[in-house]
């Protein structure tokens, strides 16, 4: 047996911590004795959604306890960063070796739990604009996890990126994590189309903000839309959009068109030369998780929330 959370949403607390059965492996499956875990809205609201007696997590770091039996992936006592569709938050956990890297001696267990969906996120949106070298690269929701993320891999990709923020505080750290320029306030819509047009973009709001970007790309421009903070609808007026491309990103589909193992070694490489910051706002007991998991989902910090098991 071991500790897992599991999400009783119509409870008092949406969260509790219980036993369950051990993981049992695939033969391309290791076992993880995972040590810290990150938090994703994504992975937060659908487990608040979702049915009772769910088990969420998406990012985890730990050491693997046995290897996968096919003899793929990293060995045993190899300290590793991966993700798995659910089931993350736990003492344990079984992950495809596909999904699975070695990190460096030189990062944490709380640095390499902040990369999976954010990293590949970040990374794999930036691959959808081509060479970025001197083009301008619109990111929204620049002060989030993904957001500082893309920011910095845009930079090292040659890019000249412009962010946006709610306030001056935020605006200052999406310049530290390589902004060009930043767009400041609640409602920069308008600010958004005196500074344009742009060659890439990566949206993560959605509703009306998303309507109002497409018309800023250039021709042959693309966005991609990653999120829905704001709202996951929103009505275009294609008239005049001929040529420009909107993407719809979704992870899980993505991984299958990557190496997921080697991109996440590749993030974790750049994190250990110094050429890559993560953000960590929160680090916690995963005993903090009901309080953790509600501070994100009200938007009370930026970065990234790292919990220890």
């Amino acid at each position: 047996m071991i500790r897992a959370v599991i999400a009783t949403p119509n409870n008092k607390k949406s969260f509790v911590i219980q036993e369950t059965k051990a993981p049992q492996p695939q033969l391309w499956e290791a076992i993880v004795e995972v040590k810290t875990f990150s938090l994703n809205r994504g992975e937060v609201v659908d487990a608040l959604q979702g049915k009772e007696n769910s088990r969420p997590g998406w990012d985890f770091s730990g050491t693997v306890l046995h290897e996968a039996l096919n003899g793929s992936g990293p060995k045993k006592g190899s300290r590793v960063v991966g993700l798995v569709p659910t089931g993350a938050w736990a003492e344990q956990v079984a992950v495809p070796t596909s999904a699975l890297a070695e990190i460096p001696a030189e990062i944490t267990f709380e640095q390499a739990a902040t990369l999976p969906v954010a990293g590949l996120s970040a990374l794999y949106a930036l691959r959808k604009g081509g060479l970025l070298l001197d083009k301008r690269v619109l990111i929204t929701g620049s002060s989030g996890g993904v957001g500082l993320l893309a920011h910095q891999l845009a930079a090292l990709s040659g890019a000249y990126s412009i962010g946006v923020a709610r306030s001056n505080s935020k605006a200052k750290l999406v310049e530290t994590f390589g902004a060009n320029e930043i767009l400041v306030g609640e409602d920069v819509t308008e600010a958004i189309g005196a500074n344009g047009p742009y060659d890439f973009i990566i949206d993560s709001v959605g509703g009306n903000t998303l309507a109002a970007l497409l018309p800023q790309l250039v021709a042959q421009g693309t966005c991609v839309s990653l999120g829905h903070s704001s709202s996951p609808n929103t009505t275009l007026n294609i008239l005049g959009l001929g040529g420009r491309t909107l993407y719809s990103f979704f992870l899980g589909e993505e991984i299958n068109y990557h190496a997921p193992e080697q991109d996440l070694a590749m993030l974790a490489h750049l994190v250990a030369a110094g050429k890559l910051q993560t953000v960590i706002e929160i680090r916690e007991s995963w005993n903090q998780i009901n309080t953790v998991a509600h501070q994100l989902i009200e938007r009370r910090f930026t970065g990234k929330a790292v919990l220890t098991i």
